[in-house]
């Protein structure tokens, strides 16, 4: 593969023999020295010391490199279709395939929305052509994601709709919110909530507190995210239904969600890396690049969700990639788009949980493997045995510097804009294909 184009699509070879690396199994909660034999596009043996015939195999020496499923990534927002400008289907291919993402659950909020069948066909259908990491679609809730009437949720869980949501919006309105839990429920659908109440944040930039005051910008409560989950709660209690809470930022939810799991109902949650790295003071000098949604809380707030990192309250961390043209962040603060880039940056930002935090390097890519894919309910981000292959290969001492002006997504705008990071995926494997190496 040729180093000057690490996607390089030319003839490869159907076969794989992975030796000598460290192979991390989330499900056997195991990291072993092993070689790994991927054969017509699946997993055909797991051992030490396999040994192939060279001619028919592509030999590939992991030697002091660690080898583990794919990244599962629940929350996408890919740009294509209606905002092509910010992003494309292939351009986030290729930044994910470069971050070691091998499956991509996008947000339903592109234009037109995803409420329909016929846009998730037409996503799966340009993914397929692209060929790099798996595309998995999630369709809105509500019609158009207003909030209103509820969308074919049956028939697009046929096409292969894996969860349900409104993207950054939440579903304000208690009676539909009950309305779509009983509905999906019926086929054991998942509901994913953006929780923040729309009435109170509406015209917010920031966390309200000090930093909002100091730099006289209209504040967002961080209690909005709690009102809205403790709201729900209630509704998941009397329907039974499967619900997620996507990108919590809030000491209170980690709470909230807390109490929840140990009264036994049935919630999950996840959390980004901005949530557990940044507090608000990185919004000083008016950065537009860490103006997000959810904002940057306090760094109280960071603590606690790395507590509930660390104690098993959240289930899973993604990158809520949410890209936006220069047009759309170089504004006065006010006027900037809310959201960054994350494909690219996700796997060192976990590993520094491993470095910094003493987080289990297992439970780390567990985070972004195993736990996902079974929120999910999809057959992805593990190794089993005649599996798709679906693996990174990845330098967990690798250092670093961010620069997003080398990010294959076409958007740039990223909170992590030149940190210092140790840790790089190397090689991806999607289907048993080779498509990125570093």
């Amino acid at each position: 593969m040729n180093l000057k184009d690490p996607f390089n699509n030319r003839k490869q070879s159907p076969n794989y023999l992975l030796k000598n690396g460290f192979v991390i199994d989330p499900c056997k909660n195991k990291i072993e020295k092993k070689d790994i034999l991927i054969k017509n596009k699946v997993i055909e043996a797991i051992n030490k010391e396999i040994s192939v015939d060279p001619n028919e195999f592509e030999i590939i020496d992991c030697n002091n490199l660690y080898i583990s499923p794919g990244i599962v990534d629940m929350r996408v927002n890919l740009g294509e279709p209606g905002l092509e400008h910010k992003e494309t289907i292939k351009s986030a291919c290729m930044a994910a395939a470069s971050g070691g993402v091998t499956s991509m659950i996008c947000m339903p909020n592109t234009i037109p929305a995803i409420d329909q069948p016929a846009i998730i066909q037409s996503i799966q259908r340009k993914a397929r052509e692209v060929a790099l990491s798996k595309v998995f679609c999630t369709g809105c809730i509500t019609r158009g994601h207003e909030g209103n009437e509820i969308s074919e949720l049956q028939l697009m869980h046929e096409s292969g709709a894996v969860g349900f949501t409104d993207g950054n919006k939440s579903v304000a309105n208690a009676r539909v919110m009950k309305r779509a839990l009983n509905y999906v429920k019926s086929f054991n659908g998942l509901i994913i909530q953006h929780a923040e109440e729309p009435e109170l944040s509406a015209g917010g930039m920031v966390n309200e507190g000090e930093i909002s005051t100091r730099m006289g910008l209209a504040g967002i409560p961080s209690y909005c995210e709690a009102m809205i989950v403790e709201r729900d709660l209630w509704l998941v209690k009397d329907t039974e239904c499967r619900y997620h809470v996507s990108h919590i930022s809030t000491k209170e939810t980690v709470e909230i969600i807390r109490n929840a799991k140990e009264k036994g109902i049935y919630v999950t949650c996840d959390t980004a890396p901005p949530y557990f790295l940044l507090n608000e003071l990185s919004l000083e000098n008016y950065r537009t690049f860490s103006k997000l949604s959810p904002s940057l809380r306090t760094e109280e707030d960071r603590e606690k969700i790395v507590e509930g990192i660390l104690d098993g309250t959240i289930d899973a961390i993604v990158s809520d990639h949410t890209p936006q043209d220069q047009d759309a962040k170089r504004l006065p603060f006010n006027q900037a788009e809310f959201g960054g880039v994350g494909l690219e940056t996700l796997l060192p930002m976990i590993l520094s949980l491993v470095k910094n935090k003493n987080l289990d390097l297992i439970r780390a890519i567990s985070l972004v493997t195993k736990n996902p894919s079974e929120i999910l309910g999809l057959d992805v981000g593990k190794l089993n045995i005649k599996s798709e292959a679906d693996l990174m290969i990845f330098d967990l001492e690798k250092p670093w510097k961010i620069k997003p002006e080398k990010f294959y997504s076409k958007s740039k705008n990223s909170p992590f804009d030149s940190i210092l990071v140790e840790g790089r995926n190397l090689m991806t494997f999607v289907r048993g294909r080779l498509v990125y190496k570093f």
